[in-house]
């Protein structure tokens, strides 16, 4: 800042007072230039200009004016107004199938390429897997046992016998597949091994009649030679023996491990004699075991050395065990003839192939999906609907579908999957299935839809613009609609309402009786997108209040 002259006043010395020295001279003040006087007074004058105006600008940006508005009203009418449910939903075809292979094989024949139409049961291709096959014939095998199983869940005796090493068992008992039952022995005939002389070998032959003694009882019996085999038994003598088996009846009185021999007859009538006596021995042992698992539901003649019959039941048990593993194993079964049926594949559907990766000698293997098949003839559409609006939808509604060109399409509802709802935020959404005709083609699968369809009208009912009822609160807090209409003075069903004021600046909230408008009390009901029924408090011939239309708020 450029430096200012100071002129200071020379003081009076009073009479009689002595005179100060005189102060040192001091070197004359520099003087001021004019140019940098003028451009300091420039710059005062341009700041005090920008103060001033930003004082009047600040003043002007927030003056507030008085709000020009122009009530906008209408008259009630009288039509028809319908409530809506709208959403959006994804297009996919109704049927489609993909078929993929469970095991490797190789590519014998394609019969189909992708675009092509084909019908429900039309060839596909064929394939020829040895791995697919071995696993239907090993089930078929194993289901073939179960079979026989659950054919023998009654246990019987194979043949006439008696029973020995009963085994005991309690009702409910589980029984497993190879447990023993009991030991059978078919007493009812007696076998007797004796050793004879190969000197004897071209005397003896099978069938010859026999005499068998049985020194306990002392008495003989009538057998036969049932079997003759040529071993080489060495007695402590040195001489080589043979074994003949004999075979006679059981009187009943005799059991196994009795000393018995017997006497044969030469062709020349002179007897032959065994090296020693043998023991006799039952003509069958058997020991019966379960063939099956099951619970004992039953007991028949299973006492040990009881006489049973051939076929005589001795052991009953219950189907439950053997029944589940029929169950399970035609599923098995089914499942690997379904999967082999995919080798030598018909089209499951009517359609359209929109895939087909097989090449003629190509090798495929397990898990390649091998062809798809749609069927977009008829479409389905996914939507949810709430709990609000679930009570309107039934199989058969007809729903309008719109695609984001304009498009429209209806829609049938096909199903309601109860099951499948979903809960979040308080409200509970339900899938519904939507079947569309799309024989033209023109519905395209992964399209997205706009839907919309009716959940009540009504006809022949006033109407007002859905401005024109406001919602209001009485002085114990219930809240009530009501409608401002134009009248000349307060009609009878008018209801006091407190004004808001209305503050410079600000857009009225409601029109006054100045402007000629009273608030009354209506019943709302239906509702659309632009109106809303009026089911009580107007008489239809009224102009109700609209809202503001607002022409200037700010200067």
């Amino acid at each position: 800042m450029p430096e200012m002259e100071v002129k200071v006043p020379q003081q009076e010395t009073p009479a009689g007072a002595q005179t100060p020295a005189a102060p040192e001279k001091k070197p004359p003040a520099k003087k001021r230039s004019p140019r940098k006087t003028r451009n300091m007074i420039i710059t005062l004058v341009v700041v005090a200009a920008l103060a001033v105006g930003g004082v009047f600008l600040y003043q002007f940006l927030t003056k507030q004016e008085k709000v020009n508005s122009e009530i906008q009203t209408s008259p009630v009418s009288v039509g028809s107004i319908q409530s809506k449910v709208t959403g959006s939903g994804n297009a996919m075809a109704k049927e489609s199938a993909a078929i993929t292979l469970t095991a490797g094989g190789m590519v014998e024949e394609v019969l189909v390429a992708a675009g092509d139409t084909v019908t429900a049961g039309q060839p596909l291709y064929t394939i020829s897997s040895q791995e697919a096959q071995k696993k239907v014939d090993t089930l078929s095998a194993e289901m073939k046992d179960l079979v026989e199983e659950a054919n023998n869940l009654t246990i019987r005796a194979p043949f006439a016998g008696k029973l020995q090493d009963v085994k005991e068992f309690q009702p409910d008992q589980e029984v497993h597949k190879g447990d023993e039952i009991a030991t059978l022995v078919n007493d009812k005939q007696l076998k007797l091994s004796l050793y004879f002389s190969y000197a004897y070998e071209n005397e003896i032959s099978v069938g010859q009649s026999v005499q068998v003694s049985v020194p306990t009882v002392m008495r003989s019996y009538e057998g036969k030679v049932e079997e003759i085999n040529k071993v080489s038994f060495i007695s402590p003598e040195g001489a080589v023996h043979f074994e003949v088996v004999i075979v006679f009846d059981n009187p009943g009185t005799l059991t196994a491990d009795m000393d018995a021999s017997a006497v044969l007859k030469a062709s020349d009538g002179s007897d032959i004699y065994p090296y020693q006596n043998g023991k006799t021995e039952f003509y069958e042992i058997r020991t019966i075991n379960a063939k099956a698992d099951g619970p004992v539901t039953g007991i028949g003649n299973l006492l040990k050395y009881a006489n049973v019959s051939a076929g005589e039941a001795l052991l009953y048990l219950g189907s439950d065990t053997i029944d589940e593993k029929i169950t399970a194993k035609q599923k098995e079964l089914d499942e690997a003839q379904k999967e082999f049926a995919n080798f030598n594949a018909v089209s499951p559907i009517d359609g359209t192939v929109t895939s087909c990766t097989l090449v003629p000698g190509a090798e495929v293997k397990s898990g390649d999906t091998v062809i798809t098949i749609s069927n977009t003839a008829n479409m389905i559409v996914e939507i949810s609907v709430d709990d609000r609006n679930i009570a309107f939808v039934q199989p058969g509604l007809m729903v309008e579908l719109s695609d984001w060109n304009g498009n429209v399409f209806m829609g049938t509802v096909s199903s309601i999957n109860m099951g499948k709802a979903e809960s979040s935020n308080g409200m509970t959404s339900y899938p519904v299935t939507l079947t569309v005709d799309n024989m033209d083609g023109s519905l395209l699968a992964g399209m997205y839809l706009d839907y919309s369809f009716v959940t009540s009208q009504s006809d022949d009912c006033m109407m007002v613009p859905m401005q024109s009822v406001k919602y209001v609160s009485d002085a114990e807090g219930e809240t009530y609609s009501v409608v401002f209409i134009r009248a000349d003075e307060k009609p009878e069903n008018a209801v006091d309402l407190e004004i808001p004021e209305t503050m410079p600046g600000e857009t009225p909230k409601y029109p006054s009786p100045e402007d000629g408008f009273y608030p009354v009390k209506v019943e709302a009901g239906l509702s659309d997108n632009y109106n809303v029924e009026i089911k009580s408090g107007l008489n239809g011939d009224e102009e109700v209040f609209v809202n503001f239309l607002v022409e200037q708020a700010y200067g």
